[in-house]
């Protein structure tokens, strides 16, 4: 497989899109400014804007999209765009390119994690062989694996999001009721571990405790979080930092992920004021009859920003070092 530069890399969100230009093999990447994914038709009409803010034209394309991926294409979950990565290499005269889903190229990333572009949540875990979980929370809850083979790196995606979320304890139970279901008329874990997923549970446990908070969105139970860290806002924060501890373990287990699981992108680094790694980690560990083996998986979260343009660069530079089925989708 061979992705002729230069070459444009694409994280395709449900609010936000960011693109960076990788010229040649050794080149360092050249950021392009975000763009808001509402304020765009189609991927094609965001690309093609985004290839005016760089001198040389991109002769092939790496996207990753927030949305389940059927080969060349995609429809992103929380936004209007469907993306045909045959079609847009044809409107763009693209020499070749490659679409996966978000955290598929999020689980492609964790090979090339610099050490400073982490922290430990909890004391450090000496890494071990094995599955490797990447979680973000975002516009709405991704996860996704990365195994080895034979020196080959290979990711198996997922929408672990949108799996039922049920409540453990008698705080929870409490507070489940009063959760305004998604769309599809169930409590997944996304309904509350995503960006509208903080207003939601903000509400949803206020009310629980006979309280009326003001109309927040999740911008404003964050902010009022910071202003006030002894209020109702922050206590909603550490609370879903003990959701995604307890959510993370629960995919920890589906996958025996003893190679350690990594949180990455999304809302998480900006809520690190109502971490408390201690408790983080016990409700990690909460899941007898395992709970010895979960204190050997260590947990880390990204502190660094746009890890995973890095990541896709990385594909586009030695892509054979990958296990990627690039027969039935890449795009020329």
């Amino acid at each position: 497989m061979d992705f002729p530069f230069p070459i444009m890399l694409c994280d395709i969100g449900g609010t936000n899109a960011r693109f960076a230009l990788k010229s040649a093999p050794g080149a360092s990447l050249l950021p392009g400014p975000p763009i808001k994914t509402a304020d765009y038709p189609s991927f094609e009409a965001a690309l093609s804007t985004a290839f005016l803010g760089f001198a040389a034209k991109p002769r092939s394309v790496i996207a990753c999209a927030a949305g389940p991926v059927f080969g060349r294409s995609a429809k992103l979950t929380n936004a209007a765009w469907e993306i045909d990565g045959e079609a847009v290499a044809r409107e763009l005269s693209l020499d070749q390119g490659l679409l996966l889903n978000d955290f598929e190229a999020q689980a492609l990333t964790l090979p090339v994690l610099e050490h400073d572009w982490t922290t430990h949540i909890g004391p450090p875990v000496e890494a071990t062989p094995g599955v490797r979980l990447v979680i973000g929370v975002g516009t709405g809850l991704g996860a996704a694996a990365l195994v080895e083979v034979e020196g080959r790196y290979l990711a198996l995606a997922s929408e672990a999001g949108h799996v039922d979320f049920a409540p453990v304890g008698a705080v929870e139970a409490a507070i489940w009721p009063h959760i305004r279901m998604s769309d599809q008329g169930r409590i997944s874990a996304e309904t509350i571990l995503s960006g509208h997923g903080i207003a939601r549970l903000h509400q949803a446990r206020c009310a629980a405790a006979g309280l009326t908070p003001p109309a927040l969105d999740e911008i404003g139970v964050v902010r009022d979080a910071l202003a006030a860290p002894d209020g109702e806002e922050a206590r909603t924060l550490g609370l879903i930092w003990m959701l995604v501890a307890r959510c993370a373990g629960d995919l920890t287990l589906n996958l025996l992920a003893k190679g350690g699981v990594t949180f990455s992108g999304g809302v998480l680094p900006r809520l690190t004021a109502f971490l408390d790694p201690a408790q983080f980690r016990a409700r990690f560990e909460d899941k007898a009859p395992f709970g010895e083996m979960m204190k050997q998986i260590g947990t880390r979260l990204v502190i660094a920003n746009e890890v995973v343009l890095p990541g896709m660069a990385a594909v586009a530079v030695d892509p054979d070092r990958y296990i990627i089925d690039y027969a039935t989708r890449a795009w020329r």
